[in-house]
């Protein structure tokens, strides 16, 4: 029975995270940017706007040049969280890919290293005072989320195993449409169960910075107000009318 509700769960949230994204994002591409606003200093090419958006995706450049040490924890929590979900790519891989299973190590132990990352971010919330007044309940929540995901990963991989050859038969199969049993682990279920809601959650939350930082127009505009006149979609529609 548990491997059916959860086949469900997998499904049902797979299709709402898709659908979501594909909505907002098409959301975020046809909102009209009426205004030059890129940040200054900005590159005043293409090529430097992309190496501009690498930098900040990879690096977060600007974050890094507000205040180290919120960068440091968001890094560290980005960075590890980049690597752990590429160590579960074995689970749906057969055979597993050569570069999969050289960073197997790695990722175990960035699990640790996202933990700490989303307890410093979860502490800024708690304790710095300006973060604390414009913090919601559901910033809390989606923290707290992540946390749990971190924390059940980590006590399955180095306290109470479970049987990952099942755990891989059963995502196999859910790729394929045949489902298989799913191991009878409670912590498991915890987090498969918490996994099942990030992703149901993602497409509603401010977790959409993800997607989100591409479009950007602080970030993704060139600085050339001089050399070209800057018009938003509709505004070049209704002065096309008017003409």
């Amino acid at each position: 029975m548990a491997s059916i509700v959860f086949a469900i769960l997998f499904y049902f949230a797979t299709l709402l995270l898709v659908v979501g994204l594909i909505y907002r994002i098409n959301t975020y591409a046809r909102t009209p940017a009426p205004l030059k606003i890129p940040t200054t200093p900005a590159p005043t090419t293409t090529g430097g706007v992309v190496l501009r958006l690498t930098r900040e995706v990879v690096f977060f450049e600007s974050l890094f040049k507000a205040n180290l040490w919120i960068w440091s924890t968001g890094w560290l929590f980005h960075a590890s969280m980049a690597l752990v979900a590429l160590r579960h790519l074995r689970y749906f891989t057969d055979p597993v890919w050569g570069w999969v299973a050289f960073i197997q190590p790695f990722g175990m132990y960035a699990g640790i290293t996202m933990l700490l990352g989303l307890c410093g971010l979860w502490w800024r919330r708690l304790f710095v005072e300006r973060i604390r007044y414009i913090s919601t309940p559901s910033d809390h929540l989606m923290l707290l989320l992540l946390i749990g995901i971190a924390a059940s990963g980590l006590l399955m991989t180095f306290v109470v195993h479970t049987d990952v050859i099942a755990v891989k038969g059963y995502f196999l199969g859910l790729m394929h449409l045949d489902i298989q049993v799913l191991p009878a682990d409670l912590l498991l279920s915890v987090h498969l169960f918490l996994v099942v809601s990030l992703l149901v959650a993602f497409p509603f939350s401010k977790l959409l910075h993800a997607p989100g930082v591409f479009f950007s127009p602080t970030r993704n505009q060139k600085d050339d107000p001089r050399e070209k006149r800057h018009l938003s979609a509709w505004a070049a529609k209704l002065e096309s009318e008017k003409n």
